[in-house]
């Protein structure tokens, strides 16, 4: 977040704007789109977290970070810790979370240095 901070800062003073405030960019993070997966790409151990899911479906970031942890095996949790830094921050708002599962997530974020 520090670089993406600095390089819009970069931006804005090049054509003499007034960067945006860090809450700003906050929120425009858990707006944006963020990214989706095939679920016939996925490995079989994170398939297996995504029950009753077609072949075909495009499954959001978020929602493959939110069941790895919550209902997947270790190594769906670890294959999930590895996605994208913006699908694990937006998968952080998400609500229905288990303790545990919330708790492995903010590790993961602090280990990566995500908000």
């Amino acid at each position: 977040m520090v670089e993406v901070r600095r390089r819009i800062g970069t931006v804005c003073q090049k054509h003499r704007l007034r960067p945006p405030a860090r809450a700003t960019l906050y929120n425009t993070l858990s707006k944006i789109e963020g990214h989706t997966f095939l679920a016939s790409r996925l490995p079989q151990h994170v398939s297996d977290a995504l029950y009753n899911l077609a072949p075909d479906a495009r499954v959001p970031g978020r929602q493959l970070v939110f069941y790895c942890f919550n209902y997947g095996s270790l190594a769906a949790a670890s294959y999930a810790a590895g996605l994208p830094w913006l699908d694990l921050y937006q998968a952080s708002s998400l609500r229905g979370w288990r303790p545990r599962s919330r708790g492995l997530l903010h590790a993961v974020m602090r280990a990566r240095a995500i908000a």
